[in-house]
């Protein structure tokens, strides 16, 4: 579904950091008190620009990121989330979100990332492509991966924990833990090499919260493009 013709104004990054910087004491404050949300840092976060790289289970994954970091995230987002509510499209955007296509080359929203870490900005990418029930589900792309690597700045794993759980792919909200496990930088050379060392991460770390995802078979929101 394309964005619609009264979207709100241009990226403003002053607007962003605003978002963000009320956003996020909040959503930390809610993830706390009703669900438990547990933050764990391997080592510390860089200073930007660098590229996150996450699992997704839920719509909560990139303000749950976001404010775990405690630092703005222009997260890429498939376009037709946006144009079913003008308030949610104008939040995400206005969070910085790049709108990305699911069917054609993005070739407009990498330009657009790339230019966010040339101006020290943070960018998330969800490599599985969609919202899973199951890490693994789908093999990850090798877009975050080829980011870090073009434009020269640390790759950051992140997993998220127990999401699917308290609010899946069903949009319903259930209660129970989350948490969020911030990774050691990753750097390299190679997009498949570094895909691969990031997989492998998340496959431990997620392994080390068993029962943290949904019970039943594997499925996801959209099935990727190959």
């Amino acid at each position: 579904m394309p964005l619609r013709s009264n979207s709100p104004p241009a990226y403003d990054p002053r607007r962003s950091r605003r978002l963000w910087g009320l956003a996020s004491p909040a959503f930390r404050f809610a993830g706390r008190t009703v669900f438990g949300l547990e933050i764990e840092r391997q080592a510390p976060v860089p200073d930007p620009p660098f590229v996150i790289a996450a699992n997704h289970y839920s719509h909560f994954d990139a303000p749950l990121i976001g404010a775990s970091l405690g630092l703005p995230v222009r997260f890429l987002v498939v376009a037709d989330f946006f144009g079913n509510s003008r308030l949610l499209d104008w939040l995400v955007l206005g969070a910085g979100g790049i709108p990305l296509p699911r069917r054609r080359v993005p070739l407009a929203p990498l330009r657009t990332a790339l230019s966010a870490l040339d101006h020290r900005e943070v960018v998330g990418v969800f490599p599985e492509g969609t919202r899973v029930t199951h890490w693994g589900t789908w093999p990850p792309k090798r877009g975050a991966a080829w980011l870090a690597v073009r434009a020269g700045v640390p790759l950051v794993p992140v997993a998220v924990i127990g999401t699917g759980r308290v609010f899946g792919l069903d949009n319903r909200l259930r209660r129970g833990r989350i948490g969020v496990v911030i990774g050691a930088p990753m750097t390299g050379a190679d997009a498949a090499e570094l895909t691969d060392r990031w997989a492998r991460w998340m496959t431990e770390t997620i392994g080390g919260h068993p029962g943290s995802e949904v019970a039943g078979p594997p499925r996801a929101f959209y099935r990727p493009e190959p």
